[in-house]
């Protein structure tokens, strides 16, 4: 089996994760070429012993931890403070590993070299650091008054307000702009067949805010073409999944502070 055939399917994958690990897509990108790069050279790097998307990661973590800060960004060195943002700390790697890309603890735990006991303590910590995170004005834009009452009472439960529901493309923009949010969850199809995508676009040429698409088709999204969402999270959602994205986008992003919640 070619290494295109065994890996392929997990790549888009790979990249959201790295992508939300870094917290950019132009950094998580980066990671990604490195280790195919990497891979390329020498496939029997990769386990054989694994399964094909639990070798794939393993191997991810291998090169993030050689490589390190050392990795520049496109167009310059990095400054000590998005070394910082590269460099998640152990207990997100965790928690994304089992809440956004849905491995068991123990595979995690072989990903990350760990023991089962660790992880469970570092995702047990990456908990309290979410609860922590600086509390911000949420947007929702979301047709389905069950999936955007379960989304309203998680934010709220995170300490966030919800500063609106909107439910089509024009909603979605006036109220961003009556209301500048910190954070927006997006479908990417609306109740009037219009585009979450196009709306999110709309919006952000005028705020810069980070924004968690949540949708049905990911594959949509995830097409190895510019730009895609650092954000994505399928439906059905898991509550650990959103609550992973949200601390990961507010973590991230420096222009939450100014829009938070009073």
């Amino acid at each position: 089996m070619s290494l295109v055939e065994q890996f392929g399917p997990h790549l888009p994958f790979l990249r959201r994760y790295a992508r939300a690990l870094t917290g950019s897509q132009e950094s998580g990108d980066s990671y990604i070429r490195a280790s195919l790069t990497a891979l390329a050279e020498d496939p029997s790097q990769v386990s054989e012993e694994l399964p094909a998307r639990q070798a794939l990661y393993r191997f991810f973590h291998v090169i993030w931890g050689s490589t390190g800060a050392r990795l520049e960004r496109p167009g310059g060195a990095m400054t000590p403070e998005t070394r910082l943002q590269a460099l998640a700390p152990i207990e997100r790697q965790a928690f994304l590993l089992t809440a956004l890309e849905g491995f068991q603890v123990s595979e995690a735990a072989t990903i990350l070299g760990k023991t089962v006991q660790q992880v469970e303590e570092l995702i047990a910590k990456a908990h309290t650091d979410i609860e922590e995170t600086l509390s911000t004005k949420v947007l929702i834009i979301e047709d389905e008054p069950v999936i955007a009452a379960d989304l309203e009472s998680l934010v709220e439960e995170l300490g966030h307000e919800v500063t609106g529901n909107a439910t089509t493309h024009t909603e979605a923009v006036a109220m961003a702009r009556a209301n500048p949010p910190g954070l927006i969850l997006c479908d990417i199809q609306l109740a009037d067949n219009s585009s979450g995508i196009e709306a999110a676009h709309e919006i952000l040429e005028e705020l810069d805010v980070p924004i968690i698409f949540i949708t049905a088709f990911p594959e949509r999204l995830l097409t190895g073409e510019r730009p895609e969402p650092t954000y994505l999270i399928p439906k059905p959602f898991q509550e650990n999944t959103v609550k992973a994205a949200i601390g990961q986008a507010l973590f991230f992003h420096p222009s939450s502070e100014s829009v938070a919640a009073e």
